[in-house]
């Protein structure tokens, strides 16, 4: 296992009703702003809940932050929080809405174009606290520290990660989710299982803790993802799913392990070029990442045939096979298309993504650096 250090501070509110107790976490004399998403959550009762919840309380409002939260919508509730005096926040929606608020709370102590705090990776110094209300689990963003954000006027999707953009705390109530498009909820679960597939199919590293982790939630998407769209009130499927998609990316699994990440750094750029929903680009480039770099990750991917799908006959190279081939089929089950062509894609998006990761210096990606465009190229290729 290698070094590590880890650090979680996210209070977690888990459960029905619970976003009547923001309230007591949130400082009685700041002044908030409310930030959400296309207007949903004031049609399914949650933005009533809240609403309860700060009754008395000093608040505004910013919505419209989208489901690939922009920078030139970000920078308007950056300059409303400067012009009011706002000094805490809270995200309430889906992991966009808290990627972007999370921005937001760095963009506005931020000394110079916030812009930079993703495209060059410049450090966050301050940031303005902030809880959040989920309303849809996929992302983690919840419980970490990470955010995406894209820029609509170059077509850049970038992210960056800091400690000071932790949640204060963060309200899980399973039934905000009931009333959830069904593309969504299949996404979420996408998400979830590709994020835990980043931190977990690499390479052995003596860490079996973190692998069974990593096991045990992929196994239960794969049991409690069917159950939720077999029936969307299942309010036991429902919070097992939502906290794995938490869980999936809150730090834990991923210490003293190599991680991956260049399915996400693909699926970036499809997101970027197509507008293709982030799950759905995971969808499309993890099976073929899998091939492409098979013998790379021979070893875990066994373990992951074995452990999580049960598959011990055969040869290798045919639990591989099937291994991947059930992997493909089960993001299928959900709902999640994986090929390029079922999105109204060509093969011509190769070379602007290729072009994009060579003039970023993305040319080592993976848990071996070994990852380059014409390993990315590969992959795509595989992707049609």
């Amino acid at each position: 296992m290698e070094n590590f250090a880890f650090y979680n501070p996210v209070k977690i509110l888990f459960g029905k009703g619970q976003i009547a107790n923001i309230g007591a976490e949130i400082p009685s004399d700041a002044k908030i702003l409310i930030t959400y998403g296309g207007g949903s959550i004031k049609s399914n009762g949650v933005y009533e809940q809240v609403k309860a919840a700060l009754a008395g309380r000093n608040f505004l409002e910013f919505g419209g932050i989208e489901a690939n939260p922009h920078l030139e919508t970000l920078l308007k509730a950056v300059d409303l929080i400067r012009a009011e005096g706002i000094d805490f926040l809270l995200a309430v929606g889906g992991g966009s809405v808290v990627d972007g608020t999370k921005f937001i709370a760095a963009a506005v102590p931020f000394d110079g174009d916030p812009w930079d705090i993703c495209a060059k990776q410049a450090p966050v110094k301050a940031a303005i606290p902030f809880g959040a209300v989920l309303t849809l689990p996929a992302t983690g963003s919840e419980m970490n520290t990470a955010s995406v954000v894209t820029k609509w006027e170059t077509q850049e999707k970038l992210f960056f990660a800091s400690p000071l953009v932790f949640p204060k705390f963060s309200v899980l109530d399973p039934e905000t989710t009931y009333s959830l498009p069904i593309r969504q909820v299949s996404n979420g679960i996408v998400d979830a299982y590709v994020h835990v597939m980043e931190q977990y199919l690499t390479y052995p590293a003596n860490a079996p803790l973190q692998d069974r982790m990593a096991e045990s939630i992929l196994k239960t998407l794969i049991e409690e993802g069917p159950k939720v769209l077999a029936d969307l009130h299942n309010y036991e499927a429902r919070a097992n799913v939502m906290w794995c998609a938490t869980m999936a990316l809150n730090g834990l699994i991923g210490v003293g392990v190599p991680q991956d990440w260049a399915t996400h750094m693909i699926g970036h750029e499809l997101t970027a070029l197509h507008g293709i929903d982030h799950a759905q680009t995971l969808a499309i480039v993890l099976p073929n990442t899998l091939t492409v770099r098979r013998d790379r990750k021979r070893l875990k991917l066994l373990q992951y045939a074995d452990r999580v799908w049960g598959l011990v006959d055969g040869t290798e190279d045919s639990r591989i096979d099937q291994a991947i081939a059930k992997t493909r089929e089960f993001f299928e089950s959900v709902g999640v298309p994986t090929h390029l062509s079922d999105y109204g894609v060509g093969l011509d998006v190769i070379p602007k993504i290729i072009d994009r990761f060579e003039k970023r210096g993305f040319v080592a990606l993976g848990e071996n650096q070994d990852v380059t465009p014409k390993v990315v190229e590969k992959i795509l290729v595989l992707c049609a």
